[in-house]
């Protein structure tokens, strides 16, 4: 049979796995690694999570061990150009062929799993994750980066034990899964904490702050915070490393970082956003922590690592005159970060917003925040049954939100597009967000024009 048709077979399969399973917990994941050999047990990781920031935390930190010339391997989710963007190795997404044989491994395992009602139908995130655990236990890694998908106690990654945890940040998110206040998140992404093995977290909120040192405590694991700012309290437990944002422009940032072994100036990193400092402060701390593991990195490897970290659909600058502006905020805590990041990075006339949203997100929290720096809105929608009708957004901003500016209803993403650069002018810019799904599928619609445009040239 084709390849191409092997493939997509196994992603149709993958796809049509249940989006939850019938019960939380991790039975399901437990059940189907042992009846794989546990490859988890034979790697060494690096587990993150947190509300936002933990996608930008993991890369920075990968592309800078394989600066330092170690193999890594990169868990993430959800992919933005293909499947295949989840699990890589050196920064190679898996091949085509390697995911085709592992669903083929798998995918009579996670039939017979399906069938005893004890455990309940695996969905496709565990057989995800499993997959990635399995191709990374394949492939001679010194260190594998592990993104959570959603929470943390019950999340299917969290099967591994992993040499240090990180917890970027919590906010109010996926409170009808994970809980409706603050603290109920933070107890849940605490379980990610294992005994005797540090955590890192950058979270500031002293509730999130409260709960995450006292399950540390409990664990026998060493606290550590990051500070955005070099004059934060104390850290409690052992040290204090911290960032300060020195220069910005279009093309990325510099800022200043003080650790426990590391002090360097004038850090470069080409990710747009005052929040990717944080991210980047906290890649640089768990390095420090990774050091005692036996993974030394000099600074011109970090330095060069940073340099080089790509991580598309974040304030990501695709075109000028006018600015195309990518960025994947998909909670109110990513768009208030985004909201108040934009303008320092880019200058325009006026901000022509192209937004589309999932249906389980808080809508008018989201739409609040962004909406007062938008002169123009297209509302349209990602290419997925979960996705919230453009028509809703619409409603929301012009009823509960009494917006009152330029807007336009257009579901089909490729029109949406062309509609918003035939509002804008040179000196202006489009922004698309909303979700990384939105961004996702209007990503590939311009970059499929351009290059059907430059063969017509």
């Amino acid at each position: 049979m084709d390849k191409d048709k092997l493939y997509c077979d196994a992603l149709e399969w993958i796809h049509g796995l249940g989006r939850f399973g019938m019960k939380p917990g991790l039975g399901r994941i437990t059940a189907l690694l042992e009846l794989l050999g546990n490859p988890h047990h034979k790697g060494r990781f690096v587990h993150l999570a947190g509300t936002n920031g933990k996608g930008s935390t993991a890369v920075m930190l990968a592309s800078i061990l394989r600066e330092a010339g170690y193999r890594v391997g990169l868990y993430t989710s959800p992919y933005l150009l293909s499947f295949t963007n989840r699990m890589a190795v050196n920064g190679e997404d898996i091949k085509k062929d390697d995911l085709i044989e592992l669903v083929a491994q798998v995918r009579p395992l996670v039939e017979e799993i399906n069938k005893d009602p004890e455990l309940g139908v695996m969905t496709e995130f565990e057989v995800v994750t499993t997959l990635a655990l399995t191709y990374f236990s394949r492939t001679n890694l010194d260190l594998v980066v592990l993104e959570t998908g959603l929470g943390g106690r019950l999340d299917a990654t969290n099967v591994v034990d992993p040499l240090l945890s990180i917890i970027t940040n919590v906010s109010l998110e996926h409170t009808d899964v994970l809980g409706d206040t603050v603290e109920k998140i933070a107890a849940e992404k605490s379980g990610i904490i294992k005994h005797n093995r540090p955590l890192l977290t950058a979270a500031e909120d002293p509730r999130v702050l409260k709960i995450l040192e006292e399950k540390s405590l409990q664990h026998n694991s060493g606290f550590y915070r990051v500070y955005s700012s070099l004059d934060g309290e104390e850290a409690g437990l052992i040290s204090k490393p911290g960032a300060e944002l020195q220069e910005i422009s279009p093309e990325g940032q510099y800022f200043r970082y003080t650790g426990s072994i590391f002090s360097f100036e004038r850090i470069f990193i080409p990710l747009r956003g005052t929040y990717q400092v944080a991210n980047a402060a906290t890649a640089l701390a768990a390095l420090e922590l990774l050091k005692k593991e036996g993974f030394t990195v000099s600074e011109s490897e970090l330095r060069s690592g940073l340099e080089k970290t790509e991580w598309p659909g974040r304030l990501e600058l695709l075109s000028k005159n006018p600015y195309l502006i990518m960025d994947g905020a998909h909670n109110p805590a990513a768009i208030e970060s985004l909201a108040l990041s934009l303008p320092h990075y880019f200058k325009y006339s006026q901000l022509i917003l192209l937004v589309g949203m999932m249906a389980d997100k808080d809508i008018p929290a989201m739409l609040k925040k962004i909406l007062p720096l938008a002169d123009k809105v297209v509302f349209t929608r990602p290419v997925l049954p979960r996705a919230a009708d453009p028509r809703e957004l619409a409603s929301v901003a012009t009823g509960q939100l009494e917006f009152k500016k330029e807007h336009y209803v257009i579901s089909e993403h490729g029109p949406a597009l062309e509609k918003a650069f035939g509002l804008a002018g040179p000196e202006d810019a489009i922004l698309v967000t909303g979700s990384l799904y939105t961004v996702s599928d209007i990503r590939a619609y311009w970059q499929d024009s351009r290059s059907k445009k430059a063969k017509t040239q």
